[in-house]
């Protein structure tokens, strides 16, 4: 099948609010090739438990590509067209099942040889949509907050060493309160732009406190689901024929209800939360690498304006099967690998922040959890500066966003 053939009762599976999108644009749909229909509709066929960043960017590009005219659509996707497919992915159905085509697609271009072709395509396109279709302006610079070394009495070495050159060191930071002033403070910039999963807390441990006004994701509050994911992941493990890629596809076609979370909650966040334990590698087990990859995709899909991720002990590494099969049952914890986890982990939450529109105007704060050190990277403050000045958590998150 061929997208010239797309009809409305194709779409008579995807859920409601994404099936109202693509038939509002099938008429574009059925102009562009198969090598490149299925990306879309991969996007499109989650509509409706996407983040509202998410929704606008689809919403954008299907209005754009609507707004040309034929002849410029065959120039805009004549990279495309000349990819060649097999028979068998034309048959296949990459309507209902678009990830899965995406999947075989790849495999097939890299087999004939195409696959740098397509991805030079790929990389054109997104170029010429990214002009045609510039970035919303935002309501508020965005704020970063990592908060390391929860359970570490004490650190010799040098914490922050990539975030240094690019922020003010700040040696006296009065710890008292510091969790809970920070939170404050978050909790402040949620109120005064109440703009729906721009504003986000998300924990390694136990969340530190309740606070309505934020998005909320904790490593502890999703223990049951992930005590269910790695009972699935066992005994899809133990079947005969499972493989790596064959695990990776029953776990990408996970939803919340085959995890427990059919409980009537919020379907977006529920929906993201299962992304983050089917698709992340040892977000399931280590409580460094959740915080990490949440913070990651928390900026990447919702975007967020505002964003604390608190680290907290992970277990100590141990042989890959009794971490899935938890055999010991207690984990032993591992604090000071955690810090050094997390400081790199904050590193990585302050670059994708930078990625995201507005970079120029974004700060950045990581304090070293019940200590005096702190790194706040600002457009008000010197680069690759100390200061001795003592302040407290939430004077020194006022300094970040003046």
């Amino acid at each position: 099948m061929q997208p010239n053939d797309l009809q409305p009762g194709h779409f008579a599976g995807y859920p409601p609010e994404a099936r109202k999108v693509i038939i509002a644009h099938l008429d574009v749909l059925r102009q562009l090739p198969l090598s490149f229909v299925p990306s879309l509709l991969r996007e499109a066929i989650e509509y409706d438990y996407k983040f509202p960043a998410e929704r606008s960017a689809i919403d954008e590009e299907l209005a754009h590509l609507s707004s040309l005219s034929a002849e410029q659509l065959k120039r805009r996707f004549q990279a495309f067209s000349r990819i060649s497919l097999s028979s068998a992915l034309e048959q296949f159905d990459w309507i209902n099942l678009p990830a899965q085509f995406l999947e075989r697609q790849s495999a097939y271009l890299w087999s004939t040889h195409q696959l740098d072709a397509f991805r030079s395509a790929a990389t054109e396109y997104g170029t010429e949509l990214h002009a045609a279709v510039p970035p919303d302006s935002i309501p508020v610079s965005r704020l970063g907050i990592a908060v390391i070394g929860q359970a570490v009495p004490s650190y010799d070495g040098k914490l922050f060493r990539n975030l240094r050159p690019h922020g003010t060191y700040f040696s006296r930071v009065k710890p008292e309160r510091g969790l809970e002033l920070l939170l404050a403070g978050v909790e402040s910039r949620a109120r005064a732009h109440p703009v729906p999963y721009a504003h986000w807390y998300v924990d390694g441990g136990s969340p530190a406190g309740q606070v309505p006004s934020l998005t909320c994701v904790s490593y502890k509050g999703l223990e049951p689901v992930r005590a269910a994911l790695l009972k699935r992941m066992q005994t899809e493990i133990g079947q005969p024929g499972m493989g790596p890629e064959e695990l990776r596809t029953q776990m990408a076609r996970m939803v919340p209800a085959d995890l427990g979370m059919d409980k009537g909650g919020d379907a977006v966040l529920d929906r993201f939360q299962v992304k983050l334990l089917t698709e992340g590698s040892g977000t399931q087990i280590f409580s460094t690498t959740f915080a990490q990859w949440t913070a990651r995709e928390v900026l990447r899909r919702a975007q967020a304006l505002t964003l604390l991720v608190r680290f907290a002990p992970r277990q100590r590494q141990r042989p890959m099967n009794e971490l899935l099969a938890n055999l010991k049952g207690t984990a032993e914890l591992d604090p000071l690998g955690s810090l050094i986890d997390a400081d790199m982990g904050a590193y990585y939450h302050w670059i994708n922040q930078q990625r995201l529109p507005g970079s120029e105007r974004s700060s950045f704060l990581v304090w070293f959890e019940g200590h005096n050190e702190a790194v706040v990277v600002s457009p008000s403050l010197p680069k690759g500066t100390e200061s001795s000045t003592e302040l407290n958590l939430g004077e020194l998150l006022s300094l970040a966003t003046t």
